[in-house]
């Protein structure tokens, strides 16, 4: 079969090959034909642009022809030749084609029409053989490549953190547990409580949440790394921005402090982004005209100022305003949609949880550029976060974009291990479960850093896409966890 010969779609677009004979393989997107020839819409995945198969039935037996359906696989060899049609300078003129897989016209589910992305979410399997799950997972991949090269060009080590671990980064406690457990006769202690010594690790373990607390370890010997890899919450969320399962980016920086941990989020996003406009034109093009068409079925006062191309740039373009969250405060109680009761969570009093809208409000309409909220009240935040001189706040980060509202979170640690312990305290967690993190403030601590990038939510951002469910191959939610 030669497989290996084959051209790829998109350096067939890149590149001039008339007068050459190649070997194209791909699936059928569409086939109209007269008398005298059918014209074959060919996809291979490379490119969101198909390419023109011209079949002349005097070469190509009818028996083929009639097998050409949409979604059908096949190879075809045959002469590149300058394309008489709009849309694409060559053609190929297929001098064979060969049948590599059915596809029944009237059982495949994706004809030639608009399907809904909730219909497409149904047959997960299929749905990337669209034009926009394409563009979108062409995306992701080139957002993914962004992360991993920036990190690598900046000296950072990239750190697998576990997978199974027995701590609740967050607190939380919307976990995945782990066990091997016979969960009808679990082993039980005298009181009726579970025996995980009788478990595969002997004691309580779960998926985990975050990698931060171990990547702060690696941080403290390797002192830049950054880690990459699924985390899963328990959480019983259908909304369009919640997954059990999903991918964070979480670097760690010793000798790091607020402003420098600030100064490598913004100048990060910026890259990663600034990749994908450089390097996905095409699909991101596709996408933002699918974005503003989408825009256009919303109520007006739902709809977005900007299209998904000038959002981009918007970010890309534009130094982060830079704000306490007491600052932000002030600027939300005394704005109109705050003293007309627009917002759905009024903001009466400092100590507020801010809300998407609130974040949305200061990105889109007070600051119009993307805002780094700085300095967050203690009671919000999480116990790793370094508390502050004034006794109310510590040294927490977070990012807003526009469209979406937070889309990183981070902070300066608590390197101190009296504060640190005191804080722990405060919020129940046992010291004991923790002496593994503490010992990094007994041995040689220093000030450090890091933040969380949710790569879903910054998918979602590159895209356009409005459901988070639509930014990863196979997602995962509450009742659902199909293929």
């Amino acid at each position: 079969m030669a497989f290996n010969k084959r051209v790829k779609i998109k350096s067939l677009l890149e590149g001039d090959f008339v007068g050459q004979e190649l070997t194209l393989m791909g699936w059928v997107r569409t086939k109209r034909s007269n008398k005298n020839v059918s014209f074959v819409a060919l996809n291979d995945g490379s490119s969101i642009n198909n390419y023109q198969v011209v079949a002349d039935p005097n070469i190509i037996s009818e028996d083929t022809l009639k097998r050409i359906t949409t979604g059908a696989c096949i190879k075809v060899i045959g002469e590149i030749v300058a394309s008489q049609g709009a849309g694409q300078s060559s053609e190929i003129s297929a001098s064979s084609i060969t049948i590599l897989g059915d596809a029944d016209p009237e059982k495949y589910p994706l004809q030639p029409k608009k399907h809904s992305l909730e219909f497409l979410r149904e047959i997960a399997h299929l749905r990337m053989r669209t034009n926009t799950f394409g563009a979108v997972f062409r995306v992701r991949h080139a957002l993914a490549y962004a992360v991993h090269k920036y990190f690598n060009d900046k000296g950072f080590f990239y750190i697998h953190t576990p997978i199974i671990t027995a701590s609740d980064a967050e607190g939380a406690g919307e976990t995945f547990k782990v066990t091997t457990l016979d969960l009808k006769k679990p082993p039980l202690h005298e009181d009726g409580s579970i025996n995980f010594k009788e478990d595969f690790f002997e004691r309580e373990t779960n998926l985990t949440v975050s990698g931060q607390l171990e990547g702060e370890l690696a941080a403290m010997a390797l002192s830049e790394i950054y880690t990459f890899g699924p985390t899963f919450r328990a959480e019983n969320s259908n909304t369009t921005r919640h997954l059990a399962e999903f991918w964070m980016i979480e670097p760690e920086m010793a000798f790091y402090d607020a402003e420098d941990n600030q100064d490598l989020a913004e100048d990060f996003l910026q890259y990663v982004i600034s990749y994908a406009l450089e390097n996905c034109k095409d699909d991101l093009t596709f996408l933002d005209k699918r974005a503003s068409e989408e825009e256009q079925s919303k109520k007006a006062d739902q709809r977005s100022e900007m299209g998904l191309l000038d959002r981009l740039k918007f970010v890309t373009e534009n130094r982060f305003e830079r704000i306490t969250y007491t600052e932000a405060i002030d600027i939300l109680r005394n704005s109109n949609p705050n003293k007309k009761k627009k917002f759905q969570y009024l903001i009466e009093e400092w100590g507020a949880d801010l809300q998407s809208e609130h974040e949305r409000f200061l990105v889109e309409k007070h600051f119009k550029k993307p805002v780094i909220l700085t300095d967050y009240p203690k009671e919000i935040k999480a116990f790793y976060m370094r508390q502050n001189d004034d006794g109310k706040t510590v040294a927490a980060m977070d990012i807003l974009f526009p469209g979406i509202g937070e889309i990183v979170g981070g902070s300066q640690r608590e390197e101190r291990m009296d504060k640190l312990t005191q804080r722990m305290d405060e919020m129940h967690i046992p010291q004991e479960e923790m002496w593994w993190y503490l010992d990094t403030r007994r041995f040689g601590a220093t000030p450090h850093a890091g933040f969380g990038l949710g790569f879903e939510r910054l998918v979602l951002f590159v895209t356009g896409m409005s459901n988070i469910r639509d930014v990863i191959a196979f997602p995962r939610t509450p009742g659902n966890a199909e293929f």
